[in-house]
């Protein structure tokens, strides 16, 4: 004789799943749904992996349209200037803070319960990647934090040199007049695409002031700078136009690269390798 059966029992795979549906609801009913950034850097990373609805604010540099590349993207949400009243005011569930000078903000946040992480430039492309994937756990989208890491391998793999192509020597002049020298990311990146830092040949063992005597005298094959503004003309530009490098023109590729590339890592990545690589072909050009 058959056991007798209960017609209101759930088959065992069905509890199961039930049960799965459950814990999956909890995880995402736990993930932050109101994100502060106060990290310009962060920024850029948090709006590729959340909804709007979600940020709370960001961090007031973003909407700068010469030094965000997410001006008009952050323009279109709030935005804060950082203090610990206006942050606390936003009731956020997590707030994702910048690197030195914000410990006070931090120590004031955790008495108020308030969860937050700190967060620093990468100066490596791993360190880029593996910070992208921590921003991505803490907001509850690891999926989309290891498509936003797959689309700058990508990147990466795609401007890759060809093998035996021999590097150029490229210079990047940052904001103020300072050279990206060896050991930055900026160095890393020229590497990458094709490039050597010509920023090394000059003695440089960091980021560092060039004087136009020692350019003149060791020109590289291409300088690299970006615009300071709208319609105005590049480092580069009011640099190749001084009288004494009439002589080294013709040994000098010029190539924009906008500033706003420089200052941060995560999904910038993407438009600055693209712009290397350009820079890369107009040098072949020439």
């Amino acid at each position: 004789m058959a056991p007798e059966t209960n017609p209101f029992a759930l088959p065992r795979r069905a509890v199961l799943a039930a049960g799965l549906a459950l814990v999956g609801g909890a995880a995402a009913r736990s993930a932050p749904q109101r994100i502060v950034s106060l990290n310009p850097c962060v920024d850029a990373i948090l709006v590729q992996l959340v909804e709007g609805r979600r940020i709370a604010a960001l961090s007031h540099y973003s909407r700068e349209p010469n030094g965000s590349t997410i001006a008009d993207l952050a323009r279109r949400l709030p935005s804060t200037p950082g203090t610990t009243e206006s942050v606390v005011a936003l009731d956020p569930d997590l707030v994702l803070v910048g690197g030195p000078g914000s410990e006070a903000l931090n120590r004031s946040l955790a008495r108020l319960g308030i969860a937050s992480e700190r967060f620093i430039v990468p100066e490596t492309v791993a360190a880029s990647l593996a910070q992208i994937r921590h921003i991505a756990r803490l907001v509850g989208e690891p999926a989309r934090g290891e498509a936003l890491v797959g689309r700058i391998q990508s990147a990466l793999t795609t401007a890759a040199p060809s093998p035996g192509q021999k590097p150029v020597r490229a210079l990047v002049y940052m904001p103020g007049g300072f050279v990206s020298g060896p050991g930055t990311l900026m160095d890393e990146l020229l590497r990458r695409v094709g490039f050597t830092n010509a920023a090394s040949g000059y003695g440089l063992s960091r980021s560092g002031t060039l004087s136009l005597e020692r350019l003149i005298a060791d020109p590289p094959h291409i300088l690299l700078s970006g615009r300071a503004g709208p319609g105005s003309a590049s480092r580069a530009e009011r640099v190749l136009a001084h009288p004494a490098l009439v002589a080294v023109r013709h040994r000098m590729v010029r190539a924009d690269f906008p500033q706003a590339y420089l200052f941060c890592a995560g999904p910038v990545l993407i438009p600055a390798i693209r712009a290397l690589v350009e820079a890369r072909q107009s040098v072949v050009r020439a």
